[in-house]
């Protein structure tokens, strides 16, 4: 086994098992990463999913995820507040397209929004899709296959939900909902006609088999949207202290995600601003999307920044919705 043969097999329509994914974690990372980027232009070519995100209701969260900032399980002191006005969320995804982005996606705390929030953020949604035309994704919890009919209706095209680690090790990330529900949540969403997006985030003690694991999962799901967040330690979080994930380490993670996913948008998402090159190795060695700008309640890279990076790649700026 070699790392051509197993590039080749991608390349001609195979699928990498468990045993040949976990072999790539101790081959040779930039022979390793050069080949990935091969997967990637080989099936995605010089597109580039660029997108960004809004809080759109911040803190208070039932869950008890421990690395999140907004769990009202730990004491992190995150500024609180309920759905942002319609005026708010359009101002800001005005912004965004101005700027270039395609994709906006309203993100809000919590298990799942009530009906009642629902139809106030679709309001939002129907606002931006007439005014400003940008493409809407939503972060609404764990909805049921109704209120995803709702959000569809008003004009979003995509939801996201997280797996955000292996079905084994999920439980030890949080322990008030489950692996199941968000798959629910996700097939939820498909059934409603929209797109889905599903990742999840490495640095939260979990070994290479988890990572490999849940990108297995992804695949038999068919999400083509995979956000790689890596962790940002939050103070009074439980993770605060987790030790952080070494460049070359990501860049190792996202590889082995092109090899395993390679027609997915595969997204570096939150923590990409703790790397040193702000995630340049990595969108040459197999992601080719990413969020831009602020995070949920960490600070992320402009898009003017993102928009140079690009351009210095080859890059262009294309929805990517197989």
């Amino acid at each position: 086994m070699n790392v051509q043969e197993l590039k080749q097999k991608v390349l001609n329509g195979g699928l990498l098992d468990r045993s040949e994914a976990q072999w790539l974690c101790t081959a040779p990372l930039d022979e390793l990463c050069a080949e990935a980027d091969e997967i990637r232009r080989h099936f995605c070519g010089d597109a580039f999913d660029l997108c960004t995100i809004v809080n759109g209701k911040c803190g208070r969260c039932s869950e008890d995820c421990k690395y999140c900032a907004q769990s009202a399980h730990y004491p992190t002191h995150v500024e609180e507040y309920p759905l942002l006005s319609t005026e708010e969320i359009l101002r800001q995804a005005r912004y965004n397209a101005e700027r270039g982005v395609l994709r906006y996606s309203i993100v809000t705390s919590g298990k799942r929004l009530s009906d009642a929030e629902v139809d106030r953020v679709c309001e939002s949604i129907r606002a931006v899709r007439r005014e400003v035309g940008i493409e809407v994704c939503v972060s609404f919890g764990l909805l049921e296959e109704e209120q995803f009919r709702k959000i569809k209706q008003a004009g979003a095209s995509r939801v996201h939900c997280n797996l955000e680690s292996s079905r084994r090790f999920f439980p030890s990330v949080c322990t008030t909902h489950t692996t199941d529900q968000k798959i629910a949540a996700l097939q939820a969403a498909r059934r409603a006609g929209l797109s889905v997006c599903s990742g999840g985030i490495m640095g939260l003690g979990e070994t290479m088999d988890d990572r490999i694991d849940m990108a297995l999962e992804l695949r038999q799901l068919g999400v083509k949207s995979v956000p790689v967040n890596f962790l940002n330690p939050i103070p009074g979080t439980p993770y605060a202290h987790n030790p952080p994930l070494s460049d070359t380490e990501k860049r190792r993670i996202i590889a082995i995600y092109r090899f395993l996913l390679p027609d997915a948008s595969i997204r570096l998402a939150g923590g990409r601003g703790l790397m040193a090159d702000k995630g340049r190795a990595c969108f040459a060695g197999g992601a080719n999307a990413a969020i831009s700008g602020d995070m949920l309640t960490t600070a992320g890279i402009s898009i003017h920044t993102d928009r140079l990076l690009l351009d210095e790649l080859g890059y262009r700026p294309q929805l990517w919705d197989k």
